[in-house]
């Protein structure tokens, strides 16, 4: 069986070439998946409808989003500039969370090769995440009994606080941040469980931690999960903190991914962070996620 992955072309958004954010590694990602035969084929999303975002997200704040209408100090936040490809960008890779959510009930697994954006909370965007795809997919699932208990699995090196403040008042869902201790956001938000990592861990202590909350977890009734398996946790990652070779990113992936799918748990896997400072190594470490699902099928 195929692993079902989902892409669209306007992942990619007009933000300037010297922009600190590599938006080219959608696309790139994209090329790289059907080129090393990882998937053969795509699934292509629609924008996120404005009824399903309103689950996560204030309907004041979507509609700033796309009459572009957000106050400079909110557009400073996100750190992108609000222009047509970004409002498009913003709703396709949403959209495509939501199809992948859907898929993964179907197969048992899936990803997006977008989404993520775990720092946007219900008012407003932060750190290079406009809408938090992962709160909304979350949402639209427990709305249409899809899902009962759902876990939100971040390991991106920056704490999911977006996601932490979207469900804190909600038992049905569990955020899980395992995140770097000194790394944006400077305030934390409270995740259901924050897990907070010192500077330059690699990865032995990495993947021994990892083992550790799983098991806990795994003692939990969680019916789906999803996993943000952002790649900024790599040693030669500008953003990042933490010392993880490539071989522990991969290790890492492989083991969330078959933790989930033995025990028959829907799991939707999407891309969380990656500022590598070596653009072909980020397009790479970001495959890690989908080659470990493929393995499974």
């Amino acid at each position: 069986m195929e692993l079902p992955v989902v892409n669209h072309k306007d992942y990619f958004a007009k933000i300037g070439d010297d922009h600190k954010f590599p938006i080219n590694k959608f696309g790139e990602l994209a090329n790289y998946l059907i080129k090393k035969k990882i998937v053969k084929n795509f699934y292509k999303p629609y924008p996120c409808s404005e009824e399903t975002l309103k689950k996560a997200h204030s309907e004041k704040y979507i509609k700033d989003i796309k009459n572009k209408s957000l106050d400079k100090n909110t557009i400073k936040k996100i750190g992108f500039p609000l222009v047509d490809s970004v409002v498009k960008r913003s709703l396709v890779a949403t959209g495509g969370t939501v199809l992948a959510s859907r898929l993964a009930i179907n197969y048992g697994i899936a990803c997006n090769t977008a989404g993520g954006s775990h720092h946007a909370n219900f008012d407003g965007g932060a750190g290079y995440c406009v809408f938090n795809d992962v709160a909304v997919a979350t949402q639209y699932l427990l709305e249409r009994g899809l899902a009962g208990k759902i876990l939100i699995l971040d390991l991106d090196v920056h704490q999911g606080n977006g996601s932490a403040d979207i469900f804190k008042e909600n038992r049905k869902v569990f955020t899980f941040s395992m995140h770097s201790k000194s790394n944006y956001p400077a305030k934390k938000s409270k995740s259901t469980l924050d897990v907070e990592l010192e500077d330059n861990l690699e990865d032995e202590e990495y993947i021994r931690i990892l083992k550790f909350y799983l098991n806990q977890l795994n003692q939990e009734d969680f019916d789906y999960v999803f996993y943000i398996a952002g790649v900024d946790i790599h040693l030669n990652d500008r953003l990042g903190k933490l010392k993880i070779s490539d071989a522990g990113i991969k290790k890492r992936d492989e083991i969330v991914t078959e933790n989930f799918f033995s025990r028959g748990i829907p799991l939707c896997g999407v891309l969380g962070g990656g500022y590598n400072k070596d653009f072909n190594k980020l397009v790479e470490l970001h495959s890690f996620l989908h080659q470990s699902c493929v393995k499974l099928l």
